[in-house]
């Protein structure tokens, strides 16, 4: 039964992600922890730890063998977060094979290899989707690079830039999160046995030899020391993925803003079958874009959590450790559906470069005071250029040309030769700085990571 709108089937699809169906559906979670443990019994059998001909029977196991319901009623029972898989494992073995599963294992050994194991396969996952989004964005700066489009500061008009340049600072900021997912693998990607308080101490002078044996059997890194209250490794996955998500909703903004009717300048792809509103049918949401900041305000709310479990206590901390069994799937799931949403966003996204000219001229002189300062400034200087022109647009006469004012106001200050001709020079066409420069930059990066 589904109590939770995230697991309802209307609406599922907004915060679950089918790809993760096959690491956290319960089936799919018991069947790794069974993988888990039979590549334990494997490393021990090659230690001598345990006959070989039990780890043979334990990994000829398969997860439709165990009771689900047995397990989770011996669960409930017991107040034990694994007794009850213990026990189904021990009912389907063969007698004097049963003492040999899970052995000397502790709950948290399972879980967390488990937790490396879902870091690695997410982190790859999320890699491919989103070398994907930055393949489109650079797409659309290599097509927009100089695309004039007016710049915005505080939410207000500002100078010219390109949209060429607006979607390379998406791609290079894309880029750097994918960077820190290939530079976090191997501290993510690592298994997990520490036994009791975190001394190996069941297996004795054993212990290091099995853990490297157990974590090379699921490809797994060696921590080197055990990590049952050194709880970074998952607050910085999280975080990563909080910070990838949150530079989505950055673009979802972009996209939810641009495509307000008075500014028009972008717009999401269209859906046939779309309705954005019953009572009102004229309207397209942006519903994407803004999803894509629920998503990312969500995503950072559970990394927060698991940012808290750092701080724990002693050789072993259920308060913060339970916590990421709820907070770290969440993450997961959230984030594969805003890589997938933006992934949707940027593929088709409409680019209305008309819009973009028509803002500009309404816009008056909003694109241009910053070429007038320039001119003005190698004349007059900068803080006196400054100066001119705040009171002059501050108090402008919209009934006189603005190229005549200004000759005005220059020569009230200054000896200065300058005719209205030469000002209207300066208006003639909005200028972009280095914008096209640095977007070659940015692709010409890419395309050497590429190679």
């Amino acid at each position: 039964m589904a109590t939770r709108m995230t697991d309802a089937r209307m609406y599922a699809h907004l915060w679950t992600a089918p790809e993760l169906s096959d690491v956290f559906d319960e089936p799919a979670r018991l069947a790794s922890w069974l993988g888990i443990l039979q590549a334990l019994a494997r490393a021990q059998s090659g230690l001598g730890i345990i006959p070989a001909d039990a780890a043979q029977t334990i990994g000829a196991l398969r997860a439709a063998d165990l009771d689900l319901e047995f397990v989770a009623e011996q669960t409930r029972a017991t107040s034990h977060s694994t007794l009850g898989l213990i026990r189904g494992l021990q009912a389907v073995l063969p007698e004097g094979v049963e003492q040999w599963v899970y052995y000397g294992a502790t709950v948290q050994d399972v879980s967390d290899t488990w937790f490396g194991i879902v870091m690695r396969d997410v982190a790859d996952l999320v890699s491919d989707r989103l070398d994907a989004i930055t393949e489109a964005v650079l797409d659309l700066a290599e097509l927009h690079r100089d695309a004039v489009q007016l710049g915005r500061t505080h939410g207000q008009p500002g100078s010219a830039v390109t949209f060429g340049y607006k979607a390379a600072s998406w791609a290079d900021e894309l880029a750097r999160h994918r960077q820190r997912l290939d530079e976090g693998r191997a501290r993510w990607a690592v298994g997990q046995l520490a036994g009791a308080v975190g001394v190996l101490g069941f297996f004795g002078e054993r212990g290091i030899d099995l853990r490297a044996a157990f974590c090379a059997e699921l490809g797994l890194a060696d921590p080197g020391i055990s990590w049952t209250t050194s709880r970074d490794r998952i607050a910085e996955f999280a975080n990563v993925l909080a910070m990838i998500c949150s530079t989505l909703a950055r673009i979802g903004n972009e996209v939810y803003e641009l495509q307000r009717p008075e500014i028009g300048e972008l717009c999401e792809p269209r859906s046939a079958s779309g309705v954005s509103s019953i009572t009102m049918p004229h309207k397209r949401n942006p519903e994407s874009s803004e999803h894509l900041v629920t998503l990312a305000r969500l995503v950072r709310a559970q990394a927060g959590l698991l940012l808290d479990g750092i701080e724990q206590q002693h050789e072993r901390d259920g308060r913060g450790w339970k916590v990421e069994w709820l907070a770290l799937p969440e993450v997961c799931e959230l984030t594969m559906v805003a890589v997938s949403t933006a992934l949707d966003v940027v593929t088709d996204l409409i680019v209305d470069t008309d819009a973009m000219q028509h803002n500009i001229r309404a816009s008056g002189l909003s694109a241009y005071s910053e070429q007038l300062l320039v001119e003005l400034s190698a004349r007059l200087g900068k803080h006196r250029a400054q100066a001119l022109l705040q009171d002059l647009l501050a108090g402008r006469d919209y009934g006189t040309p603005i190229e005549e004012q200004v000759v005005t106001a220059v020569h009230a200050v200054a000896s200065q030769d300058l005719s209205p001709a030469e000002v209207g020079q300066w208006l003639s066409r909005p200028r972009t700085g280095s914008a096209a420069a640095m977007v070659d930059v940015v692709l010409s990066r890419a395309r050497r990571n590429r190679r």
